[in-house]
């Protein structure tokens, strides 16, 4: 009971004891007297410089342009972007279906004529079946095959990267079996 009664007349104190002065004191002898204080001052309506315009010359305005090309660059890509159809493949597989080689010619042309000056990126996809390590493994087996396929076709594989969604990418998110099916494909990016 003697210890109970110490230990709290101790803790009592501490408490008490233990809260001091809450403003910090600052030593001014520390502070440099050669250091003056400058108070800024907001500058007057008449001290404001008046706006001063510029002309550009032709060889500015050439150069302004080549961000409008640029575009038309792009706005090119998304063109040709549209032309190349979308490979599906049946469930679990990672083979070109029959139905899909006329889908792969033309993209395999597209790619050689309309998109030379373009990197192809192939971007597999799943469907929501199987876990997501099985499903990124096949969807970058679905994009090898499609690669495969468009070189054997004659496109010029340093142009073509890959990359797998699994099933993270859905294009259809329903729980039937044809939107399983619409999910299962290797879309088409192009790169400038």
């Amino acid at each position: 009971m003697k210890s109970i009664v110490i230990s709290s007349a101790i803790v009592a104190l501490l408490v008490l004891s233990g809260c001091g002065d809450k403003d910090p004191k600052v030593d001014d002898s520390a502070i440099d007297s050669s250091v003056s204080q400058e108070v800024v001052q907001e500058p007057s309506s008449q001290e404001i410089a008046p706006v001063q315009t510029e002309t550009v010359s032709s060889s500015e305005a050439a150069v302004m342009s080549d961000g409008a090309s640029q575009e038309t660059d792009t706005q090119a890509m998304m063109r040709v972007e549209k032309e190349l159809l979308t490979i599906y493949f049946d469930f679990d597989k990672f083979n070109v279906r029959s139905d899909m080689q006329g889908n792969l010619s033309t993209d395999a042309d597209v790619a050689k004529t309309k998109a030379k000056d373009f990197s192809i990126k192939l971007e597999g996809n799943c469907d929501e079946w199987g876990s997501d390590e099985y499903n990124f493994a096949l969807g970058l087996k679905r994009s090898n095959t499609v690669k495969m396929a468009l070189v054997a076709e004659g496109v010029d594989a340093s142009r073509i990267t890959m990359v797998s969604f699994g099933e993270s990418n859905p294009a259809c998110s329903d729980k039937t079996k044809e939107c399983w099916a619409k999910n299962r494909r290797v879309d088409f990016k192009l790169l400038p």
